[in-house]
């Protein structure tokens, strides 16, 4: 088995997390997303859409995270991180959905607009190089470009905070995502919600939406969790806390901000 993946990329932070809770030890293979180890044209005949993570087992190329930490469930069944019962199987895949269906554009476009818009631009644009989709590159070029004054950098924030209201309703009732046992639906948000701590915008799990913050605590104790604390880059981790400190003040007016 080899995975091939980027230590802060939030999809590959899901599928060790499966790993780790499998105690399964691939091969690892890290790409420098940065100087656009994703776009050559040997890990694009891996993966045609020059993403990470890509798993390989049983010499097969898996793609796309959702699928990947489905694949490793089936594949190696124990312990089981889907619920048997129908009904929370179902709640479960309601929530592995939401980063491909809106989540993980609302993090890349909040994370490059607070964080790393300056660093690819300083890059030189070697990300950007034999990307699959042009749209795609154009829409990360504009948001390295323009940061904080994008048109999407809003919504990005306002999906969060509504992301973060409905979790806090499902986890005043239960103890995971899916209901009393941890899951595939607390494997996809769980890096989601540690890159809004990364941004410093922690605060936005006070108050009424404290229950998220105890979920957060919970997920750290369990031993899988190292699949995302061994990785974490100090540098990157600086450079975030402190940019999104800066943006602090301008995330909570667009929140304040009637619609």
């Amino acid at each position: 088995m080899e995975l091939y993946h980027n230590n802060m990329s939030v999809c590959a932070q899901k599928v060790r997390l499966v790993i780790r809770a499998k105690g399964l030890k691939p091969v690892e293979r890290h790409l420098n997303l940065r100087t656009g180890e994703s776009h050559t044209p040997e890990y694009l005949a891996l993966n045609p859409n020059g993403v990470v993570p890509t798993l390989i087992d049983r010499g097969e190329p898996i793609i796309e995270s959702t699928v990947i930490c489905e694949y490793l469930d089936d594949a190696y069944p124990e312990p089981p991180l889907r619920p048997r019962d129908p009904l929370a199987r179902a709640r479960m895949r309601l929530w592995t959905q939401i980063p491909d269906t809106g989540l993980h554009h609302a993090c890349a476009t909040i994370s490059v607009a607070i964080a790393f818009g300056k660093q690819m631009e300083a890059a030189g644009g070697e990300q950007f190089k034999n990307r699959p989709n042009p749209s795609e590159t154009e829409y990360y070029r504009s948001l390295a470009r323009e940061r904080l004054d994008h048109p999407q950098f809003p919504e990005g924030i306002r999906y969060y905070n509504q992301l973060v209201t409905k979790m806090a309703r499902q986890l005043n009732a239960t103890t995971w995502l899916a209901g009393d046992e941890y899951s595939l639906a607390d494997v996809a948000i769980l890096p989601y919600i540690i890159r809004l701590e990364d941004l410093a915008l922690f605060w936005m799990l006070d108050g009424a939406r404290s229950s998220v913050g105890r979920w957060l605590d919970r997920s750290k104790q369990r031993e899988n969790f190292s699949a995302i604390a061994d990785y974490h880059d100090p540098k990157y981790l600086e450079l975030m806390g402190r940019a999104g400190r800066e943006a602090t003040p301008r995330i909570k007016s667009i929140l304040a901000e009637r619609r």
